[in-house]
């Protein structure tokens, strides 16, 4: 695909998202039209303009029930079955034939309502792809042959072609470095908050940023192969696979439809010969029946519980994106938690300097600040930082200094020589046996080991690492309250990856996790507990937030993670996971509670009808009177 190809495709995408957007708020407009239109109805009748009363009513009906009304025969002649929609529709049908106007337009009103609401919703799975497909490079520099450069189009790179990338570039492809020392910063394949040196013969994937230098990548993978794409192809597979919630309300809304309309049709002619009731009487008592027994109370049991407690959690920095996810958030088992921005504050910390007896630790920071202040390694910028907020002096610039890509940085100061940077840059074996080999102890503990080198030997070292939050080990304990089994998937190593998960409080963690790891890893869960939520801030984390029960995102975190999750944390506050949980089995509580009481009510309704005890007054009266109880009840998950 050609650069202006694409660029067309891409317009088109944005059409039909821009459709896609507009077509909810159609639905809503329609449905509060329709509202309109039935209180003008009402109005009218009580001024005997029966007429214009009945007007107003059909066109009620035809504004409000005609979104669901084709949703529902489309799926009827698709599926060769037919469904709630459709017995929405016959009782407004069947009211309206029995002189029953407002309680048949409210049934549509209310059935419209909430298609609105669930379009919108469904609707959402389209922005993470395209947010996805906005980090992908879609031009390389290509070298030919005789060395000349040359832009293409991603989808034209081969196996075995070479491409330049320069510092701020994304790697448009995997590949291997062949020329060139660099930092890459993998954030958005690994999660891992470090920056990784690459030097010839490492490995680089498509997305990720090269912070420093030029190299020169070979092409290992076609663009359609990459690990980038597969995080796109694995977000997409995992949005379209059925929460087992979804698959039984599915069978439930056919067994329902199917049991209503055999006995709304039997009610139609065997009391006639049965029980010798006249036609009129039959007729009668099958449309009361079709009535008492339409799914108002039961959606009115679900969605009003369901928006409240989304008001609820909003008031307190949760955002749910659906009712179906604060469902299963209610009835979680395990969790399983991205480490950089989530567990942790994404950013590395000095947190021990250890000096040689010889220097002060003003003196040793002193050196070896001035020298990291002319680096942009995040490692070098957190060691600034806490050298300003810890000395009086202000930082000098050294002499002949010397960045040694991979390595360190060296420079003059008069005529001693500071080296800074890895043990293998400054003298390993020195480097390892420096205060009895503490550095090896402190690295088990996760931390990165810094070293620095005067004229004398090991000066000292700084450890750094990426902080637990302070708000962390108290979320995780309110989670195990619950009973909810808690997981680290972390793409840093073992080593770093134990420290965390034991200062956190965790139960488990997995190490070195790429984004199919720790999809793997979320399906594992899946298996052993039922239901698991994923909470993550990356694009890494979007396949696995996607393949979750409930996928959690932190809201500052990307905004591919952002768009895939179903929860957000809006001020990364980790302990309103727990209040959400509680929040969502008070609902799930609720909604019970309305569902077993609207049920028992249509039963009672039926049952008094087919005994000849209910008019259709009191039938409409008990009907749309167990919908305002169920309302009321709901309301209650207002309250904190």
């Amino acid at each position: 695909m050609t650069s202006e190809t694409k660029t067309m495709a891409r317009g088109k995408d944005v059409n039909f998202l821009s459709f896609e957007k507009i077509m909810p708020h159609l639905e809503l407009i329609a449905a509060l039209l329709s509202g309109v239109l039935i209180l003008t109805g009402w109005i009218l009748s009580k001024n005997n303009m029966e007429t214009a009363s009945i007007v107003s009513y059909l066109l009620a009906f035809v504004i409000g029930g005609y979104a669901k009304a084709k949703e529902g025969i489309e799926e009827t002649i698709e599926n060769k079955e037919l469904n709630v929609e459709m017995l929405m529709v016959l009782a407004a049908i069947g009211s309206a034939i029995i002189g029953y106007w407002t309680e048949g337009a409210i049934l549509i009103f209310i059935f419209a309502v909430s298609g609105a609401l669930e379009t919108y919703t469904m609707n959402k799975s389209h922005k993470e792809i395209s947010a996805l497909m906005d980090l992908q490079p879609e031009e390389a520099l290509r070298l030919n042959p005789n060395g000349m450069e040359e832009k293409v189009p991603v989808s034209k790179l081969a196996v075995g072609d070479f491409i330049l990338v320069k510092p701020g570039e994304r790697v448009p492809s995997d590949g291997v470095i062949t020329e060139g020392q660099t930092n890459i910063d993998e954030a958005a394949i690994t999660g891992e908050s470090m920056p990784v040196s690459k030097v010839p013969g490492n490995e680089v994937f498509a997305g990720t940023v090269n912070l420093r230098g030029t190299v020169t990548i070979e092409i290992t993978k076609p663009s359609s192969e990459t690990l980038f794409q597969k995080i796109i192809t694995l977000v997409q597979s995992a949005q379209s696979e059925k929460s087992p919630s979804q698959l039984f309300i599915e069978k439930f809304e056919g067994t329902y439809v199917k049991v209503v309309l055999l006995i709304v049709v039997l009610m139609m002619f065997l009391p006639h010969f049965i029980f010798s009731w006249s036609w009129t009487e039959t007729f009668y008592r099958a449309m009361i029946l079709l009535v008492v027994a339409s799914p108002c109370a039961l959606v009115a049991s679900i969605m009003p519980a369901t928006l409240s407690a989304i008001s609820n959690g909003a008031r307190h920095g949760i955002l749910f994106k659906g009712g179906v996810h604060m469902e299963n958030l209610g009835n979680l088992k395990a969790i399983a938690l991205d480490k950089t921005g989530t567990l942790t504050r994404g950013k590395p910390e000095v947190t021990d300097v250890i000096l040689r007896e010889d220097l002060t630790t003003e003196e040793f920071l002193y050196h070896v600040a001035s020298i990291e202040n002319y680096s942009n390694h995040p490692l070098a910028n957190a060691i600034v930082r806490y050298a300003i907020a810890n000395i009086n002096k202000e930082l000098i610039k050294p002499e002949a200094m010397e960045d040694i890509s991979g390595y360190g940085v060296q420079a003059q100061f008069g005529t001693v020589q500071w080296k800074v940077g890895k043990a293998d840059f400054v003298g390993i074996e020195e480097a390892q046996q420096f205060q009895g080999g503490i550095a090896a102890s402190l690295s088990a503990e996760g931390k990165t080991i810094v070293f620095a080198r005067d004229d004398k030997g090991i000066a000292g070292i700084l450890t750094l690492k990426d902080q637990v939050r302070d708000e962390t080990i108290s979320a995780i304990e309110d989670l195990r309250h619950e009973g909810i089994y808690t997981v680290m998937l972390t793409g840093d190593g073992e080593k770093t990856a134990k420290a965390i998960a034991a200062e956190s409080h965790l139960d488990e963690y997995v190490s070195d996790c790429l984004p199919e790891t720790k999809v793997q890893e979320v399906k594992k869960l899946k298996n052993r507990f039922g239901t698991v939520a994923m909470v993550g801030d990356g694009i890494n984390d979007a396949p696995a937030l996607a393949t979750a029960s409930v996928g959690i995102a932190m809201g500052e975190g990307t905004d591919v993670a952002l768009e895939t999750a179903d929860v957000v944390l809006m001020k990364n506050d980790l302990p309103r996971i727990a209040e959400a949980v509680k929040l969502s089995k008070r609902m799930n509580k609720i909604i019970k509670q309305n569902v077993i009481f609207s049920i028992s009510v249509i039963m009672l309704l039926i049952a008094s009808n087919f005994f000849q005890f209910l008019d259709l007054p009191y039938g409409v009266i008990g009907h749309e009177g167990s919908t305002i109880l169920v309302i009321l009840n709901s309301l209650r998950l207002l309250k904190n």
